[in-house]
């Protein structure tokens, strides 16, 4: 158990880092980077140091504001991948039961295993769009299950879970003394993709129940990756436990990060209207061409950054391989998800890109037919 601990890495985190950036990108599960000079920042608005200990109280204040949390349920964390390591590490212990749907995002998976749970799944199945078969999920559980993990929307499909969707799953977990985990990093592009544009913000799946944990970030939906501002929303006494926790791991953010942060927050309608533009845009583009394609099975995307359509016929990596080399553009292959005859296609690239490298997708579909 301990060398396999000390060896655990990410095959996905890995080949996203080397393999996935092509002229045309369409692997990457983000919103395209937000331009720097687009915010409205002052020199003095920045600083390199300040009292960033257990939260820079600004940004505190700032993200339970935005959030509509108390503030000593809320961890500050830099980005959604530390958030989970955190919750999971704090959830679970070494040799406990932890429910993970599958399909789902890799990291998720290998760090759970990383800390020494004992990883069981549940199907989300595909023939379902990728909903949750309660069925399935109540078979999954065990007197020894501590916790139940899943994504919301769905890292790779995009599928939305309601709210009493959400309860249902929090009750089975309660019946067995497990909580949930909730990776909430995608749920913004919810009402981002809704016509009206005053619409509140959707509330976390956090406020449903006491033994719901959440975790996100800034990162994926709207385009800011680069400040690392994500948290976990928990139970005061849980959430205590992660800051202390992450003395071991990031001791303290980058300052300037957090002070960025906090500009976000009074910009956030301008940052917001950014995202919805380009993914409203690019969500058209893509259910246009996933409706024009045999070889592909899928259904239209309603709200998200990403799609996880099935190859019908040929290999998924013969696929990949002849779309980088010859066509210059990347998707994700359906491996890293544990579906290997899918692939994961993202929208967050600038509309120009998106257009040629799905008419390069189409072009690589033609040559595998």
């Amino acid at each position: 158990m301990n060398s396999f601990l000390r060896t655990r890495s990410s095959e996905y985190m890995h080949w996203a880092k080397t393999l996935q950036a092509a002229r045309f990108n369409l692997g990457n599960s983000g919103v395209n980077a937000f331009p720097f000079c687009e915010l409205s920042v002052r020199l003095e608005d920045l600083e390199l140091s300040g009292a960033s200990f257990y939260g820079w109280p600004p940004l505190q204040s700032a993200l339970a504001k935005h959030l509509q949390v108390p503030p000593e349920c809320l961890v500050q964390s830099v980005g959604t991948s530390l958030a989970n390591h955190l919750a999971l590490a704090v959830a679970c212990d070494p040799g406990d039961d932890v429910l993970i749907e599958r399909p789902t995002y890799e990291l998720i998976v290998s760090t759970a295993e990383y800390l020494g749970a004992r990883v069981r799944r549940f199907e989300r199945p595909a023939e379902q769009r990728f909903g949750i078969d309660f069925g399935l999920l109540e078979r999954a559980l065990t007197p020894q299950t501590r916790l139940i993990v899943l994504t919301n929307l769905h890292n790779p499909s995009s599928a939305y879970l309601d709210d009493a969707t959400l309860l249902r799953i929090s009750e089975l977990a309660r019946s067995v003394g497990a909580r949930v985990l909730i990776d909430e990093v995608y749920r913004d592009a919810v009402p981002l993709a809704q016509a009206q544009t005053d619409l509140p913000p959707l509330a976390s799946a956090f406020h449903l129940a006491d033994n719901i944990l959440v975790t996100s970030s800034l990162t994926k939906v709207y385009g800011l990756s680069g400040i690392r501002c994500g948290w976990v929303l928990a139970q005061p006494d849980l959430a205590d436990r992660m800051w202390r926790l992450n003395d071991l791991f990031g001791v303290i953010p980058a300052h300037a990060a957090e002070r960025l942060s906090v500009l976000v927050f009074e910009q956030f309608e301008r940052v917001s209207a950014r995202a919805r533009a380009l993914l409203n845009t690019n969500r058209q583009l893509l259910n246009s061409f996933l409706a024009s394609r045999d070889d592909l099975e899928s259904w239209p995307l309603e709200a998200g950054t990403v799609s996880f359509p099935r190859l019908r016929s040929g290999r998924v990596e013969a696929l990949c391989d002849i779309l980088r080399n010859r066509y210059e553009t990347t998707v994700v292959p359906g491996r890293f998800f544990d579906l290997p005859e899918h692939i994961r296609i993202g929208i967050g690239a600038p509309t120009e890109v998106t257009t040629e490298g799905l008419s390069r997708l189409g072009l690589a579909l033609d040559d595998v037919r």
